[in-house]
C-alpha cells in the first residue's frame, strides 16, 4: 500500500534546476536510501516530501493514518527544554503525569489523601504504558550516547542535539521515518545499534546517508538524484552499483549509435542537398532531431592526483603523550613512532578525545603530558570537522587560488587552480559561482580541495566522510591509498576505515590502543578476545563442575604426541573445555531469549550474541579439525 506519493515535483535554486518533474511513491516497509552528488538537492527533496519546504510545482500526498517523523541535518530546538522534555514534547499529557508523580514523591505527606493520589496516579501511569514508554525513551537515548536526561538542550553540542532529535524521531515515528544523515555524530557502536534497529523496524524509511555499509545492510531500494532526474534501483548499495553500471553502459551504447547516425546525416547535409523533395526535408528534420537528442553532460567524476612535499624518515613521534579534559585523562603515556605510508584510523566513543588528539598533532593545543616531535620535512594539512566559514562573496576559484595558483605533481606536471576545480566537479560556470550559493556538501568539497591544494605530506582528517557524497568519498579513498605521506583520520565510517586504514588507534578508557589492519580486522580482534574471555570463564566453571559430555562430542583429553608448536599444543589441549564453555553460553542465551520476549532491544542484542557464539563454535570446530589433520600428518610413518 502506498503511504506517500509525489507527482511532477519541480524545484529550482536560483538558476539551478534541482528537481525536474519528479514522480514516485513509497510503500509500506520500503527502506530507501537516497544518493547523489553534493548539490543535487537530496536534502531539499527530503524537506519537500516532509512538508517543511514547498516545491515550485507538483504535489505530495501522505496517507492519513501515517505518522511521519522528519530528522533534518541541523534540528531546531528549544534551548530551555530538558532532554527528556524535548523527547516528550509530542506526549505532553504523559510528561505532565510523570512530573506530577515525581512531585508527589518529592513531597511526601503522612495522610490518606496523599497515599490515594500516589496510588491512583501510579495505577494510571501503569495502564497507559507511561512507565514503559519512559524506559524505552531512556534506553534509546543511552544507546545514542545521551545519559544526563535533565540537561537543558541549550547546553548540548551540535552532535548531541542531533542525537537527541534522532532519538525523538525513532520513538515517535509511526509509519514513516525521513532521516537526513542519521549516522553523522554517532560513534561506531551507535551506528551498529541504529543499523540493526532500522533494519528490523516495521516503519517505512527514507533517508540520505553517505554510509555505504549502512546502505548495503539496511535498504531495499536506492534512489539516485542526478541532474534533476530521479533514478530508482531495486536492492541494496551493491546491487545499485551493479545496476547503475549496466545503465551507464547501455546509455553509452545508445549514444555511440546516435553519434554514428548523426555522422551519416552530417555527411549528407554537407554534400549540399537541396531541400526540395519531401524525402530530403524528412532527412533534414531527422538530422535536427538527432542533434537535439544529445544527452545532458554527465555528472562527471573526480580525479585527484597526489601532490605533496617529500617526507623524510622522521615524521611524527609521540613520547609519553597525555591529555586531560575537566580533570579526567582522555589518554596518557602514549608513545609511538609514525612512518610515511601509514594510514591510521582513529576510533573511540564520543567524547573520548579523538578530535583533541588531532589538534595536539596540529599544534593548536599543548599536551598536559609528554610531547610530539615532528620531522623537519613535515607539512601538515588539517581537514577539520568544524571548518571555518567560507567567504560567501568569493567565487570557488578565488578560494582555491587563496591557497595556491597551481600545484606541482610528482611527475613535474603543473595543475592550475581552474583545472583542480574541474577535477572536483566545479567545472565551467560552477568554478565562478560564489560560495554563498553552494550547498553544505559542496562547501565541504571545496574545503577539502583547499587542504589538498596545500600539498601536505601529513594529512589530518577529522570526520572527512561527513557531508561528502559517495562519489567524492570513493575518489578520496583512492587518493589516500596512493598517498605517499602519513594519514591520520578520525572517522565513524566503517567502510571508509576498511578501505584506507593500515592501522587502527582505539581510544578506550584513557588509553590509546594500537591494532594492525583495518576496521574489520579490529572488530575480528575484539570478537576473538571476547569469545576467548568467555571461554576462559566457562573453563573455570567447567573445572569446578567436573567433566561433561558436549553436543559436538568429547575430544580426547589425552595429549597426543605430535610436532605441534607449543602454542598449537596448548590450543589443542584446551579445545574441549573451550567448546564446552561456548555451548554453556549458548544454552544460557536460549534461556535469556525466552525471558526477554517483550523487550525488543534486549532481544536484538541476544539474537546477535547467539549468532556470534554459533559462529565461534563453528570456527573452533574447523580449527580443531585443522589441528587433528596436522597431528595425523606428523604421525604418518616415513
Amino acid at each position: 500500500m502506498n503511504i506517500l506519493s509525489f507527482e511532477n515535483i519541480r524545484k529550482n535554486y536560483g538558476d539551478k534546476v534541482l528537481l525536474k518533474q519528479v514522480t514516485g511513491f513509497l510503500e509500506e516497509r520500503d527502506k530507501i536510501g537516497i544518493v547523489g552528488l553534493n548539490g543535487t538537492g537530496k536534502s531539499t527533496f527530503l524537506k519537500i516530501l516532509a512538508g517543511v519546504e514547498e516545491a515550485d510545482q507538483g504535489s505530495v500526498t501522505l496517507s492519513k493514518d501515517v505518522r511521519m517523523m522528519y530528522l533534518p541535518q541541523m534540528p531546531e530546538i528549544q534551548e530551555d527544554l530538558t532532554i527528556l522534555s524535548y523527547i516528550f514534547q509530542w506526549r505532553q499529557s504523559v510528561l505532565q503525569e510523570l512530573e506530577r508523580y515525581e512531585a508527589l514523591l518529592a513531597h511526601p505527606r503522612d495522610d490518606q489523601d496523599w497515599q490515594n493520589d500516589l496510588h491512583h496516579l501510579a495505577e494510571h501511569l501503569e495502564l497507559s504504558g507511561a512507565w514503559e514508554w519512559e524506559l524505552r525513551a531512556k534506553t534509546v537515548l543511552t544507546q545514542l550516547g545521551i545519559k544526563d536526561f535533565d540537561r537543558p538542550m541549550g547546553q548540548l553540542s551540535g552532535g548531541e542535539r542531533k542525537r537527541v532529535a534522532l532519538a525523538a524521531a525513532l520513538l515517535e515515528g509511526n509509519g514513516l521515518l525521513i532521516l537526513d544523515e542519521p549516522t553523522n555524530h554517532l560513534d561506531n557502536e551507535g551506528i551498529g545499534w541504529l543499523e540493526k534497529l532500522l533494519k528490523e523496524s516495521r516503519n517505512t524509511l527514507l533517508m540520505v546517508t553517505h554510509d555505504r555499509y549502512f546502505l548495503d545492510r539496511v535498504v531495499n531500494q536506492i534512489w539516485e538524484l542526478d541532474q534533476g532526474n530521479l533514478y530508482v534501483y531495486e536492492g541494496n548499495y551493491v546491487e545499485y552499483l551493479e545496476a547503475k553500471t549496466a545503465r551507464l553502459a547501455s546509455a553509452q551504447a545508445s549514444e555511440e549509435k546516435r553519434q554514428n547516425l548523426l555522422r551519416n546525416e552530417l555527411q549528407w547535409i554537407r554534400r549540399g542537398a537541396k531541400a526540395r523533395s519531401t524525402k530530403q526535408k524528412a532527412r533534414i528534420e531527422r538530422f535536427e532531431t538527432l542533434k537535439s537528442a544529445a544527452p545532458e553532460a554527465a555528472a562527471g567524476s573526480i580525479e585527484i592526483k597526489a601532490a605533496g612535499q617529500r617526507l623524510g624518515r622522521k615524521t611524527l613521534v609521540f613520547d609519553e603523550l597525555g591529555m586531560r579534559f575537566e580533570g579526567e585523562w582522555l589518554f596518557r603515556d602514549f608513545s609511538y613512532d609514525c612512518v610515511a605510508g601509514q594510514r591510521i584510523g582513529i576510533i573511540g566513543p564520543n567524547g573520548s578525545g579523538k578530535s583533541t588528539f588531532l589538534r595536539l598533532i596540529a599544534g593548536e593545543i599543548q599536551p598536559e603530558q609528554g610531547k610530539i616531535e615532528s620531522g623537519s620535512t613535515v607539512k601538515i594539512g588539517f581537514f577539520r570537522q568544524q571548518a571555518s566559514e567560507l567567504d560567501g562573496s568569493l567565487r570557488v576559484i578565488d578560494h582555491v587560488k587563496e591557497v595556491a595558483e597551481y600545484i606541482v605533481l610528482p611527475d613535474g606536471e603543473h595543475l592550475t587552480a581552474l583545472k583542480l576545480c574541474e577535477m572536483f566537479l566545479f567545472s565551467g560556470q560552477a568554478a565562478y559561482t560564489t560560495a554563498a550559493k553552494l550547498s553544505g556538501g559542496e562547501k565541504r568539497r571545496l574545503q577539502l580541495l583547499q587542504v589538498l591544494m596545500g600539498a601536505p605530506n601529513v594529512l589530518l582528517l577529522d570526520e572527512p566522510t561527513n557531508d561528502l557524497d559517495t562519489m567524492t568519498l570513493t575518489v578520496l579513498e583512492s587518493y589516500l591509498q596512493d598517498f605517499p605521506g602519513l594519514v591520520l583520520a578520525v572517522s565513524h565510517d566503517r567502510y571508509f576505515l576498511d578501505k584506507i586504514a593500515t592501522e587502527i588507534f582505539s581510544l578506550e578508557d584513557g588509553v590509546v590502543k594500537c591494532h594492525k589492519g583495518n576496521y574489520s580486522d579490529y572488530q575480528a580482534f575484539l570478537e576473538n578476545t571476547r569469545i576467548e574471555g568467555e571461554g576462559a570463564a566457562d573453563l573455570k566453571k567447567a573445572a569446578a563442575e567436573g567433566p561433561r559430555e558436549t553436543a559436538v562430542g568429547r575430544l580426547s583429553s589425552e595429549r597426543k604426541k605430535s610436532k605441534l608448536s607449543f602454542k598449537e599444543q596448548q590450543e589443542y589441549d584446551s579445545m574441549e573445555a573451550t567448546l564446552a564453555g561456548l555451548e554453556t553460553t549458548l544454552e544460557q542465551i536460549g534461556k535469556e531469549l525466552e525471558e526477554a520476549a517483550s523487550d525488543y532491544l534486549k532481544l536484538q542484542a541476544l539474537t546477535q550474541k547467539q549468532a556470534d557464539v554459533n559462529q565461534a563454535i563453528n570456527a573452533k570446530l574447523e580449527r580443531w579439525a585443522e589441528l587433528e589433520a596436522m597431528i595425523s600428518e606428523f604421525s604418518r610413518p616415513f
